[in-house]
């Protein structure tokens, strides 16, 4: 089905309006990097949570959930929704930790905690990893959905699809700086709501599928509609729930995920005003990620399996569609061309809009890290701020060219979801446990770092019969072994960057005990935090079974939301 006039029009205001705002603010971002990579640090909490959220929702989310749904059922969103336990960590724990730490990016965090050559190294390492290869497999899935998207309902080749909208993605991003992306990402999250809910209203109302009810109750449906895996069969409810509640959460340094915090989310965390408005936006952004957004994707995902219950239906519904693209996770746009013209223009423009914004943050971010973490602090240091906002205009091009060409040789979200997972499990207790022993050291990171990458390059390109989730538990038991025991036998760091870093971050506890001048009269707030944590887990957790336990007809998920409200009651008596 092709865009019709009116759809057109909708995509086109879209457009004009991601332009107009770049150019807006582009004099004010162009000043010096703080106003280029921070939004001059003075951003409140509500848009910066708002952007937190457009950004994780990208063209491949919805996909990546039709795919784990038609393949494993509504449980095996548990992949993603055990983050939750990350991001609530961040919230009452790592937040104020990070806003406290001054730095411009997570990745200048090194050498605020770590001393000597070995600091300066895995500053300088990190920045071109996560900066550019890291950041070229996110923006290279991302583009993968947005080509699925171009050639299933735009009828474009992919390669057309990337060139139209990473242009306008890099001409706001690359003149705006990060405020033009936050901007622009309020403008996107309220799309992609209105279009996501709207969109699933409709579809549910198609004579094929006959109401919510008839849906619930279809025979493609009935035996994928269950929030949890089967717990009479190890096989399944193991790598579904226990591995990703029990190991992945810590273990996995997955984008907005991140242990500890780090990436965009920290990103945002140093654009706020203050830490007030550092812990408000992180805790939006996992109600509303984990909480609000989901449901209408599954729903449409369901729904795909009465419309296209087989990957063969897909085929033949498109056959333009390249055979090296085809997979589950195309039903969800599918899905979309049975939309009528006006709300397909807008669906079309929240997805297009969720493509941007996620691409626009991480050029940014990206261009963060290889403008301050390498060119500035290796290549350059007398750089002046407007040479330095140069570099960063000229690394958004780069880093949004190879993402996009990466996007047009992939096949499946799941591949780079899986290697994403991969990538560095293990290391993710070391970002939690750095703020508060002080023994762990920059050679302890580059330990678990190098060991992590052998391991998973071993698990995915040579002779493995694991499980992806067997992968990931014993990835991470190795890299935490190695990297435990390197810790022990390498030299601490120096006393004085321990001082300065204890006197300015503040983290507390008895790792620093040591370290600490004066015994402060306060308790220490990570314990309340922790509990903090558990009560947000509960609420939020609480909001997205009870709604889902309401959607199937089930009564008892009123209970599930009291639960829920009780918890955060409990939460705003203990937070203060």
């Amino acid at each position: 089905m092709m865009l019709s006039t009116l759809d057109w029009t909708i995509v086109g205001v879209y457009f004009a309006v991601s332009l107009i705002v770049g150019i807006w603010v582009s004099k004010q971002a162009g000043q010096d990097t703080k106003s280029f990579f921070l939004a001059g640090r003075n951003m409140p909490w509500w848009l910066l949570g708002v952007s937190m959220v457009a950004t994780t929702f990208s063209t491949d989310t919805p996909n990546l959930v039709t795919d784990l749904v038609r393949q494993n059922g509504v449980s095996g969103n548990w992949a993603w929704w055990a983050f939750l336990l990350t991001g609530m960590l961040t919230v009452f724990v790592y937040a104020n930790l990070w806003h406290r730490s001054g730095v411009l990016t997570d990745i200048e965090f090194y050498e605020l905690r770590y001393s000597g050559k070995a600091a300066a190294f895995l500053r300088g390492f990190r920045a071109l990893y996560l900066g550019l290869v890291f950041n070229v497999l996110v923006m290279g899935a991302v583009s993968l959905a947005a080509v699925k998207f171009g050639e299933i309902v735009l009828g474009w080749p992919g390669w057309m699809t990337l060139t139209i909208a990473c242009s306008i993605t890099l001409a706001y991003s690359a003149l705006g700086g990060l405020k033009a992306v936050i901007i622009t990402d309020f403008v996107q999250f309220t799309l992609a709501m209105i279009g996501s809910i709207w969109g699933m209203f409709y579809i549910l109302g198609l004579p094929e599928i006959g109401g919510l009810s008839n849906l619930i109750s279809h025979a493609n449906v009935t035996d994928k509609i269950a929030l949890f895996p089967d717990l009479s069969n190890p096989n399944v409810w193991v790598p579904v729930l226990l591995v990703p509640l029990a190991v992945q959460w810590w273990a996995s340094y997955y984008p907005g995920s991140e242990p500890g915090g780090g990436g965009y989310i920290a990103q945002r965390m140093f654009s706020a005003k203050d830490e007030q408005n550092a812990v408000g936006a992180t805790f939006l952004f996992n109600v509303a990620h984990y909480a609000l957004r989901p449901w209408p994707w599954i729903l449409i995902a369901l729904s795909s399996l009465v419309i296209f219950p087989e990957l063969t239906d897909l085929q033949q519904a498109f056959p333009n569609l390249p055979a090296d693209k085809l997979g589950h996770d195309v039903a969800y746009p599918a899905m979309l061309t049975l939309l009528p013209s006006g709300l397909l223009g807008l669906v079309a423009a929240s997805l297009i809009a969720a493509f941007m914004s996620t691409m626009s943050t991480q050029v940014n971010l990206g261009a963060s890290y290889l403008v301050n973490d390498f060119y500035h602090r290796f290549i350059k240091p007398k750089a002046s701020e407007k040479e330095l906002v140069m570099a960063g205009r000229l690394f958004s091009v780069v880093s949004i060219i190879l993402g996009g060409g990466l996007g047009l040789l992939l096949s499946s979200a799941g591949q780079i979801f899986t290697l994403l997972l991969m990538i560095g499990a293990g290391t993710g207790l070391i970002y939690i446990l750095r703020w508060f022993w002080w023994r762990i050291n920059a050679y302890t990171e580059i330990v678990a770092m190098v060991s992590s990458l052998i391991i998973a390059g071993y698990f995915n390109f040579g002779d493995s019969t694991l499980e992806g989730w067997q992968k990931i538990v014993v990835g991470a038991g190795l890299t935490t072994i190695v990297w435990i025991t390197a810790t022990y036998f390498t030299p601490p760091d120096e006393e004085k960057t321990l001082q300065n870093f204890v006197k300015k971050v503040k983290p507390g506890g008895p790792g620093w005990s040591k370290y600490t001048e004066e015994p402060s009269s306060a308790p220490w707030p990570v314990p309340r935090g922790v509990l903090c944590m558990t009560l947000g887990c509960i609420a939020v957790y609480g909001i997205l079974i009870g709604v889902g336990q309401l959607l199937y007809g089930n009564t008892f998920g009123v209970a599930i939301l009291g639960l829920s409200g009780l918890s955060v009651y409990g939460l705003s008596r203990l937070w203060k």
